[in-house]
């Protein structure tokens, strides 16, 4: 937010309210955030490595949490990392389970527990696994998940893994256990992508959704904004500053390949993916305005969605890809609106407060996050789509650019600590709060990926 007495969302909408009147769309998407930002960078940040990891700070829990032992697999010092540690970071980090002392030893991944012994430790659950060497030089990791109180099995996996996938195998077997004792998908195998900015330099990182193993997708000394993954989580739609001006590109993970989408005269902002990926909403001023159009992902076919005499901007489609959620003030104040995707009349949604930016729905359609402003503190806010019951979520005062996991449960979003940005998540329910961040950089835009495929 870079000293802003408010905070900027994503694609840099501001309210008139500024300075009184209406700012040239232009202006209001970009310029003053991209100069205040380059000025204080010099000042307040120091060099980093392109490389540096998020660390995790967990905040809250859960009212109800599962106790579980997770034991040191066997032979799992033949890998860089254990992978039981990385099981427990993930299922602690999740504020759903209460890690049990496990008595530091490794127990036979294939014999039975001593059930009672769990039992008198208070566990519910217990993992224990092992790793083997497997003759082509690959490892054989396998882990049994058991129901101490029935003294069951309730399942087990063996996965032949190569030693720098030890990360990802352990989360996978997080998402397992997550899976089988809460009944909804895990998400420590998905991923999260954000910009960092230290000096002058501007990096678009993908790490894994616990902050490690992060790598840079695109590195530039121009602004980079708005990241949004696509529906397959292959490519990543973002808004750069590269050629002077901002310009939507969409970038392949897979082939590093990327390609411009919109680069039209003036502003081109705010790329949102159809639930389909075959096309983007993105918000244009080309024709004076800053409105929102519909634009196919090779760049074809440019649609105009939305005319109105106010700013039309942060488009975000709905999970059944029948409508777009917008933010406009049309209306006097800006607020979130929504529209057939295929263009019409808007419907105002937000009427507590006069400010409310930044929609993002939640994957199953029934929840709105948004970034609501309360008394000077801009703070993010979910609104109950059936009951219209809004509720604020966090106590911070900067906060912006929400994004949903994938199964819903929790909503990742930039803020500010110390005239730094930040990323933070926080549950559904406002009980789960983690604070992530790197020492001397300044983080923000992040965006969750959808689940692997």
């Amino acid at each position: 937010m870079y000293n802003f007495p408010f905070p900027v969302p994503a694609d840099c909408f501001l309210a008139a309210e500024l300075s009184g009147q209406r700012i040239g769309a232009t202006l209001m998407h970009f310029s003053l955030r991209n100069l205040l930002s380059l000025l204080l960078a010099a000042l307040a940040l120091l060099a980093l490595s392109a490389h540096a990891q998020l660390s995790i700070e967990i905040t809250g829990a859960g009212a109800n949490r599962i106790p579980t032992a997770i034991v040191d697999f066997q032979g799992e010092g033949l890998l860089p990392q254990g992978v039981a540690n990385v099981v427990r970071a993930d299922l602690e980090r999740s504020g759903l389970f209460k890690m049990v002392e496990n008595g530091g030893k490794a127990l036979p991944e294939s014999a039975q527990p001593a059930f009672s012994d769990w039992k008198n430790r208070g566990a519910d659950a217990l993992v224990v696994g092992s790793v083997l060497a497997a003759a082509d030089g690959r490892y054989e990791v396998r882990f049994r998940l058991y129901d101490v109180q029935k003294q069951a099995q309730l399942t087990g996996f063996t996965y032949l893994i190569g030693a720098g996938q030890y990360r990802a195998t352990a989360h996978r077997i997080s998402d397992v256990i997550y899976e089988k004792l809460m009944g909804e998908p895990g998400i420590f195998s998905t991923r999260i992508a954000y910009v960092m900015k230290s000096g002058k330099r501007y990096e678009l990182q993908i790490a894994d959704a616990d902050g490690g193993n992060p790598q840079t997708a695109l590195a530039s000394h121009e602004p980079i904004m708005s990241p949004v993954w696509s529906p397959d989580g292959t490519r990543l739609a973002y808004v750069s500053f590269e050629a002077k001006k901002p310009v939507v590109y969409v970038h392949s993970l897979t082939t590093g390949q990327r390609h411009v989408v919109a680069n039209f005269k003036g502003s081109n902002s705010a790329p949102a993916w159809s639930p389909d990926g075959t096309k983007l909403a993105v918000v244009l001023t080309k024709d004076g305005g800053s409105q929102m159009f519909a634009v196919n992902a090779d760049g074809s076919g440019v649609r105009r969605l939305s005319s109105s005499s106010g700013i039309d901007t942060e488009p975000r489609y709905a999970p059944d890809g029948q409508t777009l959620y917008f933010t406009s003030d049309r209306g006097g104040s800006p607020q979130i609106y929504r529209l057939p995707a295929v263009g019409g009349d808007a419907q105002r949604i937000t009427f507590e407060g006069n400010y409310n930016v930044t929609p993002r729905p939640s994957p199953d359609g029934k929840t709105l996050a948004f970034i609501s402003r309360n008394s000077g503190r801009f703070q993010l806010a979910v609104l109950d789509l059936a009951s219209r019951q809004v509720q604020i979520l966090t106590d911070s005062a900067k906060d912006e650019s929400p994004s949903f996991a994938p199964n819903g449960r929790m909503i990742l979003y930039a803020s500010e600590v110390g005239g730094r940005g930040v990323l933070a998540a926080v549950s559904l329910d406002g009980r789960v709060k983690q604070k992530l961040s790197i020492h001397a950089a300044d983080v923000r835009e992040p965006t969750w990926s959808p689940f692997q495929k």
